[in-house]
């Protein structure tokens, strides 16, 4: 297949200017994808002065026109999504038809949040002030490499409708799809949307450069940390979303077959490479042993193999070093004593597969049960009552979201209460409207939106005050 070059892309032209040439490889077959340079710190720099000198002209284009522009990158998206899918699928093994998914329902999130800008905008006043609404000005947006291309454009129509220039830095293991980005943002004035690839220098270079006023960073708590230092020394709006070690708890109560699939679903969607992915179970005594047999059997029916092909429901992991890490959690949590029930086993090469694997009763302090695996593990824990449950889900230091089975109304209030950012009880529902999100303790900082509410989060309001001339 053919090999891509990833560029920068910079004041509306693409840039090569970095340093050492990084190749992306197939993580489902080992074969070439292509090759980056890192963008080194004057290239960074040139990034952050084109998105600074564009800013102002942008913002004063007015919301009706930035909304238009934007209606024009979603359809962009949408025409490039099978392009955007096939890349992301080969640099980070993803099914193709679950990431061109991933991209349309993206392109739904933009229409959504710029939706409301005009009104947004439109200034509240009276004839003794008004309240007045900017933008930040230059927006740095760091993303993780299991989402490529949504992880940016699920974030930058908000930053852009509301005035902001942006300039991304994409995942260095997975930065191709991102700077195929480049041409669904060709319609925007030169310097508004800038990418940048490199490496955690690069990152640096960028968080670190004074003329950036807003981070948006999804990412490791190590890496995450870092960056809150510095934005917190330089006192500059961040938000970070960090990893995750979300709870399932499910009550007695509940059909077999629906749990289940729910749980499976959870564990293993996009090979466990997710932020929010159901990484503990606890399930009552009662309905265990049927649960957990079916549970198994479900698991054992989802495919494994490249992404390429249709029928494959389960990728490869990112990369080598992620199936090692994967592994390490199982294996630990076996010689402790853990139960495995099927899988455990890195499969044979070509590529990073690891096969659905369910882990029963790992111990509290397993590495399995404290930290982020990221991998296609279901870990099962059996609980004397629900309660006991709502008690061992919380007791994490991470907090991004958290589920609940039950049909029990009391079950339900109690699960309303479990420490994470987002709740979600019998699948969800209707919920409110534009709901925020908010990670709690080591998953991160920072209320977010994704619908029209992200725009109070990306702008700075301020009251002018005006009285009577003497």
């Amino acid at each position: 297949m053919t090999q891509i070059y990833g560029s920068n892309w910079i004041n509306g032209t693409q840039s090569t200017l970095g340093t050492d040439t990084t190749k992306i490889f197939d993580p489902a077959t080992g074969d070439l994808v292509g090759h980056f340079q890192a963008s080194d710190s004057a290239e960074v720099a040139r990034a952050v002065k084109a998105a600074k000198c564009a800013q102002s002209g942008w913002w004063e284009l007015g919301a009706q026109r930035r909304t238009e522009l934007l209606n024009q990158v979603a359809d962009n998206l949408r025409n490039s999504s099978h392009l955007l899918a096939e890349i992301e699928s080969r640099e980070m093994g993803k099914p193709i038809a679950m990431a061109q998914t991933d991209i349309h329902g993206s392109a739904e999130v933009i229409e959504n949040q710029i939706s409301g800008a005009i009104e947004f905008f439109a200034e509240s006043s009276s004839s003794t002030g008004r309240l007045v609404r900017r933008p930040y000005g230059v927006a740095a947006l760091i993303t993780p490499w299991n989402y490529p291309v949504c992880q940016v454009t699920d974030v930058v129509g908000a930053l852009l409708v509301a005035g902001n220039t942006v300039v991304v830095k994409p995942s260095e293991k997975a930065p191709l799809s991102v700077a195929a980005l480049s041409e669904v943002f060709d319609c925007l004035p030169p310097g508004v949307f800038n990418i940048v690839l490199g490496n955690g220098a690069t990152g640096s270079a960028l968080i670190e450069n004074p003329d950036v006023d807003l981070v948006h960073f999804t990412g490791s708590v190590a890496t995450g940390r870092k960056v809150g230092a510095v934005a917190g020394a330089r006192l500059i709006p961040c938000f970070l979303e960090l990893g995750g070690k979300d709870p399932l708890v499910i009550d007695e109560d509940v059909d077999i077959k629906w749990a289940a699939e729910i749980a499976v679903t959870g564990s293993l969607f996009n090979t466990g490479q997710v932020c929010t992915s159901v990484e503990r179970i606890y399930v009552h005594k009662n309905i265990a042993e049927p649960f957990i047999s079916e549970l198994v059997a479900q698991a054992s029916s989802w495919t494994i193999g490249p992404g390429s092909d249709p029928s494959n429901q389960l990728g490869p992991l990112i990369d080598g070093s992620q199936r090692d890490l994967v592994h390490e959690h199982v294996f630990e949590a076996q010689l402790k004593g853990a139960q495995v029930l099927i899988g455990g086993e890195p499969l044979p090469g070509p590529g990073f597969f690891y096969p659905p694997t369910v882990v029963l009763n790992p111990p509290d302090d397993s590495r399995l049960m404290t930290e982020e695996t990221f991998g296609p593990v279901i870990t099962v824990c059996v609980v004397e009552s629900f309660e006991e449950g709502i008690t061992r889900a919380n007791s994490t230091s991470f907090g991004l979201s958290a589920g609940a089975l039950t049909a029990n109304p009391q079950h339900v209030a109690a699960a309303s209460h479990l420490s994470a950012g987002m709740v979600t009880i019998n699948g969800g529902g209707e919920g409110p409207d534009d709901p925020p999100f908010e990670p709690t303790r080591f998953s991160g900082s920072g209320r977010l939106f994704f619908g029209p509410r992200a725009l109070e989060a990306y702008t700075t309001a301020y009251a002018v005050n005006i009285g009577e001339a003497k």
